[in-house]
């Protein structure tokens, strides 16, 4: 599944009953993280984040820190504990053949080998590089993509089998752009000089790669040339990031014969065969970008056969690298992460196994995180919390002063059908087939990935299964999935620092029902606003309300595109509309729920401060607070390419930077850089 997310990886949420769970007030506002030397008025992200920010550096090992990585860490050692136990030898000796335990005990363990994985270097991939160097013409070609694709590798573009957009109850093939082993299409083409020095560094980083596989220097810089070259013409008919956040643009439904008319020179027959998928099942396929599957079609005749060879000799090792033999770990953390990223040091080995665990038996480890962490009772205080915010939101809705009747039908339809997933799933999935044994980690990697490509391609013809997840129950993250029309909150990301059981209520509304809110309103942002009551992409606004929606659209582009985020380098109004506009409809969401539980105190409880602040100044900084993060130059260069989320400092002053409330609590008037003239304040939900 591909979910929105804030995600990109960022967020949410816990929660209680309001009215029916009494909540005692507690220390959870962190008051030494305020910088009162900064003004509230000037930039209140620096006021309600400075003393943090200023005492907690970026450990080495990381890019970016803040209340995600310090919970995203918590719930590591937690599952550090489960996975050392279950890899124990008399865990293992106990656990039955094929087992939860045997699976996740033989993978970890494997992982963690690293004198038997240093021995073997790279001879876990002989037989895949022997398979890719036999390949003679078009047909084997196109059957070795396949057997990449079914390892879960991206080669040339990108397969899946999910949800057919237009008609939601039904998942079907769906091919898109891909095949870049740069984060973007953009680092291949801009000409300033950190793209230069990028793809410099890079060059240098693929002809490494290819001598650690045994090649001479001068022939892997050769090779490492020749992919460079095809990578940057795939990335010349690649769309770029803000193009593809159009849902219209980017479905196009075709049979299998006209994606062959399409795209000709590449053996669709032959890639198709081998991934087992039938004429039945690809009688209707999604195709994203057909343009780039047309042009890449033509460069598989016009490109030697020996250059693509290299090219998919380069993927395999590089999908591999990480799970190599030191030598292939250090060179891919040197680029990815120290160039990329600025990175200083990896993580240790147990974090990285630990990872990829997460990542190919996700829902099996949270089954034991579940049990260990998360208590049916949070479950349910959850959900009562997550409907609390829809009544806020529907509200909101039905007093919008832009939009008509005729549209709000629709837009109140589309949120009382939306779907809440709490913590974890009700039924988990099974891993019976896939074979994991005490071989090498790689291999198990790739036993992992070959399985979740098997389950997301055996989906294709297949009615959609509601009770899906797309997130394992231990990430801290949370997703709105348009297709599905539902909001997704794991139990890894239902604790502090976004929810305190002993908070006072502006501060649970601050943290965890402004990220609520945001889930929520990705339903109503730029894209999602494409999609019905359904998850069906389907044009429900009226003329007149569609325009008026994108005039405010652009006011919320025009104000974070001002934004300047190091050195001169702007903020993306474009790249970051949807997540803005969710930020902004959040915050809002969230403090119209609050005004309502005020409403239940009474006048004394009301007007009571606490650590001498009001309840409207608790929420806002509350909501600044779970944003608060230092982040290395080089990652913030990098994301504000690639990712759809604004920095921390505009996720926290501009929203609130157009709210007349966030002004009033602090006692703000205009001018100040925290409040926008009236004629240019963002209003949409």
């Amino acid at each position: 599944m591909k979910p929105s997310l804030l995600l990109s990886g960022i967020l949410f949420v816990f929660a209680i009953c309001f009215g029916a769970i009494a909540v005692a007030p507690g220390p959870t506002l962190d008051l030494s993280s305020i910088e009162s030397g900064v003004s509230p008025s000037d930039d209140f992200y620096q006021h309600a984040n400075g003393g943090w920010l200023a005492r907690n550096p970026i450990p080495p090992e990381f890019s970016i820190w803040g209340g995600f990585a310090e919970l995203a860490e918590r719930n590591r050692a937690i599952l550090h504990e489960i996975l050392e136990k279950t890899a124990q030898a008399d865990s293992l000796a106990k656990a039955e053949p094929g087992s939860i335990q045997q699976k996740l005990g033989d993978f970890y363990a494997s992982g963690m080998d690293e004198g038997t994985i240093n021995r073997e270097g790279v001879s876990p991939l002989q037989t895949e590089l022997r398979r890719i160097d036999q390949v003679q013409n078009e047909a084997e070609f196109a059957s070795e993509i396949a057997d990449l694709h079914a390892k879960g590798l991206g080669p040339l573009f990108n397969l899946d089998g999910d949800q057919d957009e237009k008609d939601s109850s039904k998942q079907i093939a769906i091919l898109a752009q891909g095949g870049l082993g740069l984060p973007d299409r953009y680092y291949y083409l801009n000409t300033d000089d950190r793209s230069k020095n990028i793809r410099a560094q890079y060059l240098v980083h693929l002809g490494k790669m290819f001598e650690l596989m045994g090649e001479p220097r001068e022939a892997a810089g050769q090779d490492a040339q020749a992919v460079m070259n095809l990578e940057t013409e795939m990335a010349k008919v690649s769309k770029a990031r803000v193009e593809l956040r159009d849902p219209e643009t980017n479905y196009h439904r075709m049979s299998l014969s006209e994606l062959e008319k399409s795209a000709p020179q590449f053996d669709w027959a032959t890639y198709f065969r081998v991934l087992g998928l039938s004429a039945e099942a690809l009688a209707t396929i999604d195709v994203k970008q057909p343009d780039f599957l047309s042009a890449v079609s033509k460069l598989t005749q016009e490109v030697p056969l020996d250059r693509w060879k290299t090219y998919l000799r380069w993927h395999l090792i590089h999908a591999a690298a990480p799970c190599l033999s030191q030598p292939f770990v250090d060179e891919n953390f040197r680029f990815y992460r120290q160039v990329l990223t600025g990175a200083k040091k990896d993580r240790p080995r147990w974090k990285r196994v630990l990872d990829q665990v997460d990542v190919n038996l996700g829902e099996a480890l949270g089954e034991l995180y579940v049990e260990k962490t998360f208590p049916p009772a949070a479950k349910q205080r959850a959900l009562a919390m997550v409907n609390d915010l829809k009544v806020a939101l529907r509200r909101k809705i039905e007093t919008l002063d832009w939009m008509g009747d005729e549209t709000k039908k629709e837009a109140l339809a589309k949120l009382s059908a939306m779907g809440v997933k709490i913590g974890y799933p009700d039924k988990w999935r099974e891993y019976g087939v896939l074979e994991i044994r005490r071989q090498s980690y790689v291999l198990n990697v790739f036993a992992g990935q070959t399985f979740e490509m098997k389950r997301h391609l055996a989906r294709i013809g297949k009615p959609v299964d509601p009770a899906e997840w797309g997130m394992s129950p231990q990430t801290v993250n949370a997703y709105y999935s348009p297709n599905r029309n539902e909001v997704v909150f794991p139990a890894g990301i239902l604790q502090p620092p976004f929810f305190f059981r002993n908070a006072d209520d502006a501060v649970n509304y601050g943290g965890i029902g402004a990220v609520i809110g945001h889930e929520m309103t990705h339903g109503f942002d730029d894209s999602g606003r494409h999609f019905d009551a359904r998850g069906n992409l389907r044009d429900w606004w009226t003329a007149e309300d569609a325009k008026r929606f994108l005039e405010r659209g652009r006011k919320i582009v025009s104000q974070f595109d001002s934004y300047v985020a190091i050195d001169s380098v702007h903020v993306n109004g474009r790249l970051t509309e949807g997540e803005n506009i969710a930020d902004l409809g959040g915050v809002k969401i969230a403090l119209s729920a609050l005004e309502s539980a005020l409403g239940r105190q009474t006048a004394e409880e009301r007007e009571k401060k606490i650590d001498g602040l009001t309840q409207e100044q608790r929420f806002f900084l509350s909501y600044a607070q779970i944003w608060r993060s230092n982040v290395r130059p080089e990652y913030l260069r990098l994301v504000l390419n690639v990712d759809p989320h604004s920095p921390a400092p505009f996720r926290v002053n501009g929203p609130l930077s157009n709210l007349p409330e966030f002004a009033k609590a602090f006692g703000i008037s205009e001018p100040s850089p925290m409040i926008r003239p009236a004629d240019e304040r963002v209003q949409i939900w």
